[in-house]
């Protein structure tokens, strides 16, 4: 099941297909007795795209057979036992994805020439994505960090391995010589090299960074690089062959420290464009100024839900069953303000206070 959603990949899942492009969603568990429920319900929810299928006139006997195997195929991908909080499905003719998502997701099937992605966007999002950059004298290693965990990233020149040349850094650990080794001219030139790739990497996706090293390596990286000085060091060796829970177990820390800092930056933001009548709260007034890019930073508390539906003027509440109910409607402004440029941030429950959840700095 896919997990990280770079650039490249939401451009290529919003690319336009032939009709239908599918999109099934289902809310999914971690944990017992809540986890019984999900074979049944996603058993369920393809039968509903199935029989959209068979009764969409739009849909050819062909087209439909080759969508009903994709998505037949994909439910043999799902891993329901390493669920967690959402499941999306992907299918068109020739094609499938699975996503597995660590935010929520309402149950629904959507037949169009695109696929819905606005809740894959939202989720990446709400986990607070950052990169680690792990080095050594002859490794870098690059991780793709959000929620509560990391998994190394293949992508662009990582992992970078220095060739050899005679070079021993487990035995010059052990005469003591290690200061040497990074003032060697090999070295500082493959740790160049190694900020040059993390700089490429930025541009691609940017989102916070953290590197971890000998305290000798991550001076020398600051010296010949650029892209790293601004980053969190965190003075950690050993993890460039490490695993994913010991990267996460030597940066968390640093993470949630960083995070925090990030609330009360937010928070601050938010105060003060009250004081400038920049300020905007709640989904209704989130939604108009967000479809007119508006919205300069946005706040959504993390596990903030609201149902509505749309009498024309504004966004009023509804209940999940009726039938213009819009029950993503979170996520739908999250995607919006991304779109246009906004900087969207996921903060605590409880965080935004009077402001319902949801809160905005407005451009003008």
């Amino acid at each position: 099941m896919e997990h990280a959603l770079s650039p490249a990949t939401l451009a290529e899942l919003r690319r336009p297909r032939p009709y239908p492009a599918v999109s099934v969603l289902t809310p999914t568990h971690r944990r017992e007795p809540d986890n019984a429920q999900d074979p049944v319900r996603l058993r369920n929810v393809l039968a509903e795209a199935k029989k959209q299928l068979e009764a969409d006139p739009a849909v050819t006997k062909e087209r439909r057979a080759q969508v009903v195997t994709q998505l037949d195929q994909a439910l043999t991908e799902v891993d329901l036992a390493h669920s967690e909080d959402g499941l999306v499905i992907f299918a068109a003719p020739g094609e499938h994805q699975v996503w597995s998502l660590a935010r929520s997701v309402p149950e629904r099937v959507v037949l169009s020439d695109t696929f819905l992605t606005r809740n894959l966007v939202s989720a990446q999002a709400a986990e607070r994505p950052f990169w680690v950059l792990s080095v050594s004298a002859d490794r870098a290693t690059l991780w793709n960090g959000g929620g509560d965990r990391v998994r190394e990233a293949v992508v662009g020149a990582f992992p970078m391995t220095r060739a050899a040349e005679n070079f021993d850094p487990e035995r010059q650990e052990q005469i003591g010589d290690t200061p040497s080794t990074f003032r060697d001219e090999r070295t500082r030139a493959f740790l160049r090299a190694a900020d040059g790739a993390m700089d490429a990497v930025l541009r691609g996706s940017p989102r916070p960074l953290f590197v971890t090293g000998e305290t000798t390596a991550l001076a020398t990286l600051d010296e010949v690089g650029s892209v790293v000085r601004g980053a969190v060091h965190v003075p950690h060796g050993g993890l460039t062959h490490g695993t994913p829970d010991a990267v996460w177990q030597a940066v968390r820390p640093a993470v949630r420290e960083a995070a925090a800092r990030a609330v009360r930056q937010i928070t601050g933001e938010l105060e003060a464009a009250r004081g400038r009548k920049e300020f905007a709260a709640g989904v209704d007034e989130l939604w108009r100024n967000a479809r007119e890019a508006r919205v300069r930073l946005l706040a959504v508390e993390e596990n903030f839900r609201v149902t509505v539906r749309d009498d024309g003027d504004h966004l009023i509440p509804a209940e999940g069953g009726d039938l213009d109910a819009r029950e993503d409607i979170v996520d739908e402004i999250v995607e919006t303000c991304l779109e246009t440029g906004a900087d969207v941030r996921f903060v605590p429950d409880g965080t935004l206070g009077d402001a319902r959840g949801i809160a905005g700095v407005l451009r003008y």
